[in-house]
């Protein structure tokens, strides 16, 4: 059987094209399995797996643990909040003290980028990163690019747009890497202000005008704007950003193609997206959901098998 090139999943920057196309190999074989109608399979039902979460997060901790759940894991659930964190614990302390009781993979979230590349080279347990601040978010662009080929086939020389909050998000960075990674063209759009200042050093190109690059693209990724992040005013006000940079129905209707739209969540409804787009055919908001799992399962399945690989 294929092996991961490498022990943890830190960032789409260090794993190769034949990872995410085994990742995505094995993740058709799990969407079969969550499909039919028992569940779970028994492949991981000697392993336990912590998720550390040091940041808020609903769909990607519920998504993570039911992966888990479905692969037969045993999961423990760690939140900052209410835990020793808050008494000045360090991060290491935090970890060692959960793998002091023979836990076999981490799954973290941590508002810090760089947190998990930190924490590898001090334990010996699998780091699944599930968010680092502003950094990456792997496994967000593995279903993304995932429910992309479903949609699209191969994504060679596919126009992909990422569009919105690029400067604050962890979607946008991680995205770019995988879509490069397997033969895309990416361009992102948003305004000045919330574009990272050397965002074309990454081999992108970067837009302003919203129609525009709908118009040239073959699907676009809708970031949701991340007020909880931002500390100053990047636009005058969510109504103006709206108006620039949100995609209506009668915008989608006057373009001369049928695009695929997306969103990695929480939407705001009327601010980059209409509800009428969200829930329209063209939108596959639903298939990254869904993907999500199963995606999830695959990464953690295949840490598992090089582990018993290593052995």
């Amino acid at each position: 059987m294929s092996i991961l090139s490498t022990k943890h999943l830190l960032g789409i920057k260090d794993i190769t094209t034949a990872d995410i196309q085994l990742i995505f190999k094995t993740t058709d074989n799990f969407k079969q399995v969550i499909n039919r109608p028992i569940k779970k399979v028994p492949s991981l039902r000697d392993v336990t797996i912590a998720n550390i979460f040091f940041e808020n997060s609903t769909r990607t901790k519920i998504s993570f643990e039911l992966a888990e759940k479905r692969l037969s894991a045993d999961v423990v659930n760690f939140s900052s909040s209410g835990s020793s964190v808050k008494k000045g614990e360090t991060l290491i302390d935090t970890v060692n003290n959960i793998l002091a009781m023979k836990v076999d993979m981490v799954v973290m979230r941590h508002p810090a980028p760089g947190a998990h590349q930190f924490l590898a080279r001090h334990i010996d347990a699998n780091i699944v990163n599930a968010g680092d601040g502003t950094h990456e978010h792997p496994t967000q662009a593995l279903l993304d690019a995932y429910s992309l080929q479903e949609k699209l086939g191969d994504l060679t020389d596919k126009k992909i747009a990422i569009v919105g909050d690029i400067l604050h998000s962890r979607v946008a960075l991680s995205n770019i890497y995988c879509l490069q990674k397997l033969g895309a063209k990416v361009r992102v759009c948003g305004p000045p202000t919330l574009l990272p200042k050397h965002i074309d050093g990454l081999g992108v190109e970067v837009s302003h005008n919203l129609q525009e690059t709908l118009e040239w693209c073959d699907a676009a990724n809708m970031l949701r704007i991340q007020l909880e992040r931002q500390e100053d005013k990047y636009f005058p006000s969510l109504r103006e950003y709206s108006l620039q940079y949100g995609v209506t129905l009668p915008m989608i209707k006057s373009l001369k193609k049928e695009i695929v739209l997306m969103h990695p969540g929480p939407i705001n409804r009327g601010v980059e997206i209409t509800s009428e787009v969200a829930d329209s055919d063209q939108s596959i908001i639903l298939n990254q959901v869904e993907n999500g799992v199963a995606i999830r399962m695959a990464v953690l399945y295949l840490m598992a098998s090089k582990n018993k690989d290593a052995e």
